[in-house]
């Protein structure tokens, strides 16, 4: 009688695999492909192209149509600083939401676990893209001065306040606003409410109640941010605690609240 002798099972692992040792993946290639990927897409590629095409047709038409007294150089950087910054905070708002509209955000914390690196990446790369659009703005509004023939004169504060500052602010508002919502649709609109709903709101309600209109400028930033397009280089004390305090409330609070439950969601 003959016995057969059972397969030989394979032994089982005697620990997990060790992953300790491998690597992170550098900060700066992050930010890279976070910055690719913004300009990737066609969606990404067609409205960056758009809000530098609608700056130059803008200061182009200005241009051509301004009464000369008014053209100089500080004149056409408001121009294109403005259409910029109206339209700049939705191009940070897709960065963010991409990850959750698009549902890549599986794929993207996968191969980076570490979310907080992710959004700090995000970040720096909108700044990146943010200040190389605000380069462009520049760049458009003296072509609107030389053809023109207007001054080159610019106030210190226009330049770097109200041109450069409200735009910068512009890239961090569209990034809390993305981070908080995590939904293109739903941030655009809010966006959209907070730059043009609530500002005519104040507006109106300032116009009848003196009290508000004195307050206006401490509870609301769009009101606060004027003082940034007045030309002074240095914000008076007030001007200054103005924006300080509204820009805690709308856009410190935002940003943090934002940062919270992104690094707590559930990517589906």
């Amino acid at each position: 009688m003959s016995t057969t002798t059972p397969p030989v099972q394979p032994a089982a692992p005697s620990g997990s695999l060790d992953i300790s040792s491998t690597p992170r993946v550098p900060f700066g290639r992050l930010v890279r492909v976070e910055l690719r990927k913004s300009l990737d897409t066609r969606a990404g590629r067609w409205f960056a192209g758009s809000i530098v095409a609608l700056c130059l047709a803008i200061v182009l038409i200005t241009a051509f149509a301004a009464p000369d007294a008014a053209q100089d150089l500080g004149f056409f950087l408001t121009v294109s600083g403005s259409t910029l910054g109206y339209f700049l905070p939705i191009l940070l708002i897709l960065m963010v939401t991409s990850e959750w509209s698009q549902r890549t955000g599986l794929v993207t914390f996968t191969l980076e676990p570490h979310r907080a690196r992710v959004v700090g990446a995000k970040f720096c790369a909108g700044l990146l893209l943010g200040l190389g659009l605000i380069v462009l703005a520049f760049a458009i509004g003296a072509l609107g001065n030389v053809i023109a023939g207007g001054d080159w004169e610019v106030e210190t504060g226009l330049l770097v306040n109200g041109f450069l500052v409200a735009n910068l602010i512009g890239i961090v508002l569209g990034f809390a606003i993305g981070m908080l919502l995590m939904n293109s649709p739903a941030a655009i609109v809010a966006y959209f409410i907070y730059t043009l709903v609530l500002p005519i709101a104040v507006g109106i309600l300032g116009a009848f109640q003196e009290w508000f209109a004195d307050l206006a400028p401490w509870i609301e930033f769009n009101t606060a941010q004027a003082s940034l397009f007045e030309g002074d280089a240095v914000p008076t004390g007030e001007e200054l605690g103005q924006l300080l305090v509204s820009g805690f409330i709308w856009l410190v609070v935002p940003f943090a609240v934002g940062l919270w439950r992104l690094l707590r969601a559930e990517p589906k």
